[in-house]
């Protein structure tokens, strides 16, 4: 079979092109929402962990956009004064475009009631008293389909985790393997990271247009929490893990490349990759070159990409 490269620049242009449609695709899917009826009654949805992912989770829930969903319950470790404050105010993503009270058990937000608790144990959590149905496990300390027990214990009947599964725990990525998705079956999935939701549907689209031999993928991410912010000692085997995220590029390990085959089994084995941490606190690139078992051309696959990521089975 001949052979074809896609290198690392011919990607990036590719996302430059994807970044010029985002206003449209933006009002597309709004226009969707907009239009379409849902049926039936809402889903009723708990948030656990009032870190990055759990507030975004509580903002977009809170706005209406998607009356598919009902946020009736939120757990953290931290009072309901201090989340009021945390939802406010987002150094990344500006002033929450809502209102927001509180009170001792709860935060109003929108004129809506979500009842509050403060608790480490998941079973304690008091999903079934909430009427909660669906848990977005955002602590990032409960990551296996054991871990997430106390959940059902509590009244859950299905837990979304918000962060790479641990075990053999289903990895589902919209847009790659979400009509995989066994409602009888499937209790807990993982929707794995947000690097590997970034590279899996490319990667997915390649394959099944040109054919993947193998691939080496880079990812420049930014900061996140679990990094230095002056340069420290780790327990890491990696020293340079502790250096200051805001003064320097730190090479990382990352399993993203590797756990597409999880979500898109016919990667196994063909896709490795590394991270360089960078001091941004949001917005992460990835560069992906591939060797392709079919020919190609670059305008075919720069023509290709964007005509998927408008499919409706991705807004």
């Amino acid at each position: 079979m001949p052979e074809h490269t896609i290198n690392g620049d011919a990607m990036c242009t590719q996302f430059n092109t994807l970044l010029e449609v985002e206003t449209v695709f933006e009002k597309t899917a709004c226009e969707i929402r907009n239009t379409e009826k849902f049926a039936g009654p809402p889903i009723r949805v708990g948030v656990n962990g009032f870190g990055r992912i759990g507030r975004q989770v509580v903002r977009i829930l809170s706005m209406g956009r998607h009356p598919e969903m009902q946020l009736r319950h939120i757990n953290s470790t931290s009072s309901p004064k201090y989340m009021q404050y945390l939802l406010l105010h987002d150094t990344v993503h500006g002033r929450f475009g809502g209102t927001c009270e509180y009170d001792d058990d709860a935060l109003i937000i929108n004129g809506m009631r979500i009842s509050v608790s403060l608790t480490r144990n998941p079973a304690e959590i008091p999903w079934a008293a909430s009427g909660v149905d669906y848990v977005c496990e955002s602590t990032g300390g409960f990551l296996s389909t054991e871990d997430c027990a106390g959940h059902f214990e509590a009244g859950a009947k299905k837990v979304v985790i918000s962060a790479p599964a641990k075990d053999d725990t289903p990895t589902i990525v919209v847009g790659v393997n979400d009509q995989d998705y066994d409602y009888e079956t499937m209790h807990v999935v993982s929707c794995a990271s947000c690097t590997t939701n970034g590279l899996a549907p490319l990667v997915k689209l390649i394959h099944e247009k040109w054919g993947i031999k193998h691939g080496m993928m880079t990812t420049v991410h930014a900061a996140t929490a679990s990094q230095s912010t002056v340069d420290g000692a780790v327990k890491a085997k990696d020293w340079r893990a502790g250096r200051a995220a805001s003064a320097n590029i730190i090479p990382a390990t990352t399993g993203a490349a590797k756990a597409v085959a999880k979500c898109y089994p016919p990667m196994k084995g063909k896709l490795t990759g590394i991270a360089v941490r960078v001091p941004v606190v949001d917005v992460s690139m990835i560069d992906l070159t591939v060797q392709l078992e079919r020919e190609t051309t670059y305008e075919e696959i720069k023509d290709e990409v964007p005509d998927c990521s408008f499919c409706f089975h991705l807004i």
